[in-house]
Parts: structure tokens; C-alpha cells; sequence
């Protein structure tokens, strides 16, 4: 579907459209076929400090990209992988959350208790997964999806802690 260019924008988004529009032209991806040519999907987090593709070199195309709160394999998150390993070539699976996490340094009380503060809501029902160990986390990440029936021995996948600070990947070392 598109848009017409005099279509009309609402005055809180005009600067992205905006930005949108110069983006496009120079938008060099159409008739992409939306296969992972790098043959990489990368579960991450939502912060905005981290930029996928870049932290490991790869373009627009070369990797499927999963991203939420702190990098988990959710379900949503493990149904991309069976999808990408399955229907868009994916062969490499990093999962990577990151330091400074905000669901990583504070508790499920802390977070339900602030977005209530915030929001003027009890947030007390809301689920936010935050983890209390990162690590442990992650390593029971990998293993689910190195166990999945659907992905299991059809990929390698890797666990990393992205630093926010410093840019680098430092893998989670098998205990």
C-alpha cells in the first residue's frame, strides 16, 4: 500500500514522515526478496543503544532481526527462528542482551510499581519477564532453542552480552 505524497499527517509525526520521505530517496531495497543473505537472525533487545546489524558488520538484508525487552527467546521471539531457519536461510542464531538492562538491574515489583507511578494504572497484573540473573538467563535461552525440534542441530547458536558502553560482544562462556 502507498501513500499519497499529499496525504495528510498528523502534526506529532510530521518529522518522521518526513524523514521517511528523504529516506526513500535514496531506498535502494525494493524488490528484496527478505531472505537473511548473511544467513544470521539476531534475538536482541529493544534498547536504542543497540544497532544490530552494525554491532556485527552485516546490511539491511543480510540478517532477520527479533527484537523485545531484554533480548529474550519468547515465543513470539522462537517462532521468527523456526521461520527463518525453515523459509529464510537462517544458519547462525546470536542471542544477545546487553548491560545496563533495565529488565536485567531491577525487579518485577520495581518495574509494575514505576509504570503505575507513570501510567496512574495499576500495572500489578502486567507480566515484564525481567531476569535476576542475566547470565542464567541467557544460557537457558540458548538451550531452548538449541533443543527446539523445529531448529535444534539446523543452525549454531550463540549467546553474547552486547556492552552498551564499550560496543562489543563478549560471549557467554559454557559453565
Amino acid at each position: 500500500m502507498t501513500l499519497p505524497p499529499d496525504a495528510a499527517v498528523p502534526d506529532e509525526f510530521a518529522d518522521l514522515i518526513a524523514a521517511n520521505r528523504r529516506y526513500a530517496e535514496t531506498h535502494d531495497l525494493s524488490g528484496f526478496d527478505g531472505i537473511a543473505h548473511a544467513g544470521v537472525a539476531i534475538v536482541t533487545c529493544m534498547d536504542s543503544r543497540i544497532d544490530p546489524l552494525r554491532m556485527v558488520g552485516l546490511d539491511p538484508g543480510d540478517a532477520k532481526i527479533i527484537r523485545n525487552p531484554g533480548g529474550r527467546v519468547t515465543e513470539l521471539a522462537m517462532e521468527a527462528l523456526v521461520l527463518g531457519v525453515h523459509l529464510l536461510e537462517v544458519r547462525r542464531i546470536l542471542v544477545v542482551p546487553h548491560t545496563r538492562c533495565a529488565v536485567a538491574t531491577t525487579t518485577e515489583a520495581e518495574v509494575r510499581a514505576a509504570i503505575t507511578a507513570a501510567s496512574g494504572v495499576d500495572a500489578s497484573w502486567q507480566q515484564f519477564h525481567v531476569v535476576d540473573d542475566q547470565r542464567r538467563a541467557l544460557a537457558d535461552d540458548l538451550q531452548r532453542v538449541r533443543t527446539h525440534p523445529l531448529v535444534g542441530d539446523r543452525a549454531i547458536v550463540g549467546g553474547f552480552i552486547y556492552d552498551v558502553d564499550s560496543g562489543l560482544l563478549h560471549p557467554l562462556e559454557d559453565d
